[in-house]
């Protein structure tokens, strides 16, 4: 068996498990319920003529798909490690660029024959698109499944479409050394273990990480030294960087993007599963001759599990710490945080810190996104009245000891300040 068949074997085997729901199944019917997300209705405005994407001879679509969805170019990340759809083509010297906002993800290889696509969507959780790159007299964008969900809905997200961060080892031909062990990324896992197949323009100081690294076969990872590849802050010497949008990959971006792809899947995980878990109930209670509304002890556990894990996760719980100052080197830095919105003192969840944690005031500015505002009832009730509770020192659990008083205060105000549908008893005194 060849690498590029034993990857997909793997792959493969992690989205076999039963996961104790079907998502074709009642009530969710993930490939025949429509979307809704801002990609599904660029292309209803495509199919219809109101709107239009111009072709570019070395990009294809993809300047006008950015500018259409309102996803900055400076949110580009750079991968080469074959890891994708499209992995025949990306390597080291063809890395795929990723560029994102809060709702959306756009992946282009060099020459590749289509952009990927997954966007945010309130009811579906996560849905995955292609946009043909060939030349044609209207853009198609098309919505994908099966190919897609065999990485992005495996036992990594529960059995849930979403998205996966990882970090492997790569050889010179980007192919994953896969017996050297990967890990898979978000906001709570170290530098050093971040980043592997992946380049990174930026400064981490003392910290390092698997960025940049590029091995000849199998080593021993004692043995490897990561030092050559942190605090680049150029990658000339890898590939021809006017190949992409810009010439970064942006430390920052990297992080930012880390966060919030795990904050989606734990937002797409809650309203699947507890979609699931309140039909199921409310089919069990017709059979037993229960009261509709009937709620049992397991349901309710189910509810608050969900909830606690976006809970946790948006406040940033068990989040890595910085030894070092961090900083990257395109323009994401200041334009991330540009996008608010803000309080009266001026203050966002956007604010970056970048000396000892990511943010500055740490909760996840995707409190303010549709799919969180959708979330099952129950869910998003459990997690609005307990982060209350927590912003107001009523829930002092030791899992959110890292929140000084100061912190939390200040999210209290920035959130009551701007965001506008709260509940009537955060407002109270």
């Amino acid at each position: 068996m060849c690498r590029h068949q034993l990857w997909v074997f793997v792959l493969f085997s992690l989205a076999s498990p039963t996961f104790g729901f079907d998502i074709d199944g009642q009530p969710v019917d993930y490939h025949k319920a429509p979307a809704d997300n801002v990609v599904s209705r660029l292309e209803k405005q495509l199919q219809s003529g109101q709107a239009s994407l111009k072709h570019d001879k070395k990009f294809g679509y993809l300047r006008d798909l950015l500018r259409e969805l309102s996803v900055p170019e400076s949110s580009q990340v750079l991968v080469f490690s074959k890891t994708s759809l499209q992995r025949h083509k990306i390597g080291p010297d063809r890395p795929r660029a990723i560029y994102f906002n809060d709702q959306v993800y756009v992946g282009m290889c060099r020459n590749g024959d289509v952009l990927e696509v997954s966007a945010a969507d309130p009811k579906l959780g996560t849905v995955f698109y292609t946009v043909d790159q060939r030349k044609t007299d209207r853009a198609r964008i098309t919505r994908q499944a099966d190919s897609c969900l065999i990485c992005h809905a495996s036992s990594h997200n529960q059995g849930v479409p979403g998205h996966v961060v990882r970090s492997v080892y790569s050889d010179e031909d980007g192919q994953p050394l896969l017996g050297m062990g990967t890990y898979r990324t978000d906001q709570t896992s170290p530098l050093k273990q971040r980043w592997g197949g992946w380049y990174v323009t930026g400064n981490s100081g003392r910290q390092t990480h698997m960025g940049n690294l590029i091995l000849q076969g199998h080593q021993d990872e004692a043995t490897i030294d990561l030092k050559p590849g942190s605090n680049l802050s150029k990658l000339d010497k890898f590939f021809e960087s006017e190949n992409c949008l810009t010439p970064h990959s942006d430390l920052i971006a990297l992080m930012v993007m880390e966060h919030q792809a795990q904050m989606h899947n734990l937002i797409a995980r809650a309203t699947t599963q507890i979609r699931v878990a309140l039909w199921q109930e409310q089919d069990i209670n017709k059979s037993l001759d229960r009261p509709s509304g009937y709620r049992s002890e397991t349901t309710t556990r189910q509810i608050q599990s969900a909830g606690d894990a976006v809970l946790r996760y948006m406040l940033f719980c068990d989040e890595a710490p910085l030894t070092d100052p961090i900083a990257g080197t395109s323009k994401f830095t200041s334009e991330f945080p540009a996008h608010g919105p803000r309080d009266a003192k001026g203050r966002s969840l956007r604010d970056l810190n970048l000396s000892s944690r990511l943010f500055k005031h740490p909760c996840s500015y995707l409190i303010y996104t549709a799919e969180f505002d959708a979330l099952p009832a129950e869910v998003r009730d459990h997690v609005m009245k307990r982060l209350h509770a927590i912003l107001t020192n009523k829930d002092k659990s030791a899992e959110f000891s890292h929140l000084s008083g100061s912190d939390r205060n200040a999210i209290l105000e920035i959130l009551l300040a701007t965001k506008t549908n709260l509940p009537e008893y955060w407002r109270k005194k």
